[in-house]
């Protein structure tokens, strides 16, 4: 994504470099406490961290809950 413009550049790049910005979907591995930056910024933002370096940061845009997730797995399959 352009920063400056919010125009898609590549869709489903292999890698980004420094600098570089992108609209991503993360699933967490375990529970985790966030909510919406446009609700509450402090629970909002979020940094990635591997071997001791932060290699991203960011704010949420949108979230998925998992109680969702598990309704939406029931009403699949039960059809």
């Amino acid at each position: 994504v352009d920063r400056l413009t919010c125009e898609t550049i590549r869709k489903d790049p292999e890698y980004l470099m420094t600098g570089d910005a992108c609209v991503a979907e993360l699933k967490p591995v375990r529970p985790l406490c966030v909510e919406t930056f446009a609700e509450f910024p402090p629970l909002g933002r979020f940094a990635i961290r591997d071997m001791r370096q932060t290699v991203a940061v960011g704010v949420i845009k949108s979230v998925k809950y998992a109680k969702e997730e598990e309704k939406e797995k029931k009403e699949v399959a039960s059809y």
